[in-house]
């Protein structure tokens, strides 16, 4: 099932959050070989996890994580702002409207729908916001898994020839697109819309505490 958690709740689900950070460790340092931080539990955070980011996690029948994505506004810190302002020419993205999205992360054998659903749980946030796009840093071999899902981003900018190239891309979100990641994943809207109000209650004005 899809959850949508932020982090001052991750407490309330320690195997969720355990298991999440460990997964992000083994796909962005061991699998990808990427220069993160990986602390003595084997988990892989940064300066943006102390933010109080959205989580849109995909939770196993075992409690576990299966896949998962991180949302902020652009009108906070931001990794494009901080890091890849290079791939936008040196312009800034500052935007009510356009949120980050960051460490798109898979688990060792998750099955391909879960791509899908969590593309499908971040629109679900935007639709519920207001939010007009997320904006994501993405290298070569996403974009196999983006068109597969069938959410293919904007590209803005990139650098890098081949596998080595890395782009800056705006995602939206609309009904006909829901409806193809909802059918890609698996996931029927109705059930969607269900764990919304499970993660959020009545009042879905808590999707926005990151704002």
């Amino acid at each position: 099932m899809l959850r949508y958690v932020h982090a001052h709740d991750l407490g309330r689900f320690p195997r969720l959050a355990d298991t999440m950070f460990r997964d992000r460790a083994d796909q962005f340092a061991t699998r990808l070989g990427w220069e993160v931080s990986v602390d003595a539990r084997g988990h892989e955070r940064d300066a943006y996890d102390d933010l109080n980011p959205l989580y849109v996690i995909w939770e196993g029948e075992d409690g576990q994580h299966q896949g998962s994505l991180r949302l902020l506004p652009t009108t906070g810190p931001t990794m494009i702002d901080d890091h890849f302002q290079h791939l936008l020419g040196g312009r800034r993205m500052n935007d009510p409207r356009v949120w980050e999205c960051t460490r798109f992360c898979l688990s060792r054998g998750a099955a391909s729908r879960v791509a899908a659903a969590l593309m499908l749980g971040g629109g679900e946030v935007m639709t519920r916001l207001g939010v007009d796009h997320f904006a994501g840093v993405f290298d070569a071999r996403m974009i196999r898994i983006y068109r597969a899902i069938g959410a293919s981003p904007q590209v803005l900018g990139g650098k890098g020839e081949g596998r080595e190239r890395i782009s800056v891309g705006l995602w939206t979100f609309s009904a006909t697109a829901r409806a193809r990641v909802a059918e890609r994943a698996g996931v029927p809207p109705a059930l969607s819309d269900l764990w919304v109000r499970q993660s959020f209650g009545a009042d879905e004005t808590a999707l926005a505490r990151s704002a």
